[in-house]
């Protein structure tokens, strides 16, 4: 028995679901841990310790492959309890989708975690490229709460991507924002390409044998009607069942 399951603070993964269900088609187990500190907000030991709890949970659970789709989780990775788990994670493949694309002038959105923790200057630094950096928290949490287009929501990403718009390439260094690429696209030059590094996971990870036999699960240890309502708003994905569960 093989079963992937794909984990995140909220419904920012829910942009790799998509991906998946499109590319592969097979099914799925989706965790959102809104019940707990967000983890960009943890330090890593709380961080690393949240995260081999809900990799234990989820393997009693039958879980076989694992893709912790949120950057701040994804810096932690190296430090996680074995536990037989595959785990594919958005830094390695957010690296190497921006350098197939040559970038010539790179800058980098994501949340304050992520940024500050440096895996992405260091990385691609190791590929002798110097990037920009943009702290784009406020961005996140309005995405979590469905918000795709409202006025606020424009004046904080034009206030984000204003020092960068002239980038040949953005990297999306957090999954809930490519909710809102379109409005991105209209704040910055006409050149500037996007980066979304889900479409390099989901090819690497369509390697992997996951059995077919099985229906979706999404579970939260949050609120599920508010998952609900925010995955419908800012995805479209419309989820009938969703799982309140503690780790």
């Amino acid at each position: 028995m093989k079963k992937l399951a794909i984990i995140d603070w909220g419904i920012g993964g829910i942009s790799i679901y998509k991906l998946v269900k499109e590319e592969l088609g097979v099914p799925v187990v989706y965790f959102s841990d809104t019940g707990a500190t967000p983890y960009g907000k943890m330090t890593r030991p709380e961080l690393v310790s949240r995260l081999n709890s809900v990799v234990a949970s989820l393997k009693k659970r039958g879980v076989t492959h694992l893709v912790i789709g949120c950057n701040a989780a994804s810096t932690a990775i190296p430090f996680l309890t074995d536990q037989g788990i595959k785990i594919e994670g958005m830094i390695d493949n957010a690296i190497a989708a921006s350098m197939s694309h040559n970038p010539t002038k790179l800058a980098v959105i994501g949340g304050r975690r992520t940024l500050l923790s440096r895996v992405y200057r260091n990385g691609f630094a190791a590929h002798g490229l110097e990037i920009e950096q943009r702290i784009a928290q406020p961005l996140s949490g309005l995405i979590e709460g469905g918000d795709i287009s409202s006025d606020k929501l424009r004046r904080e990403a034009k206030k984000i991507l204003d020092p960068i718009k002239n980038c040949t390439h953005i990297l999306l260094a957090c999954t809930h924002y490519p909710a809102i690429t379109p409005l991105l696209r209209e704040l910055v030059s006409a050149e500037t390409e996007f980066i979304d590094p889900a479409t390099s996971l989901v090819k690497k990870i369509s390697k992997w044998e996951i059995d077919t036999d099985r229906v979706d699960e999404f579970l939260t240890s949050g609120d599920p009607k508010a998952m609900k309502r925010s995955a419908k708003l800012a995805f479209g994905v419309e989820i009938r069942s969703i799982e309140n569960t503690v780790f």
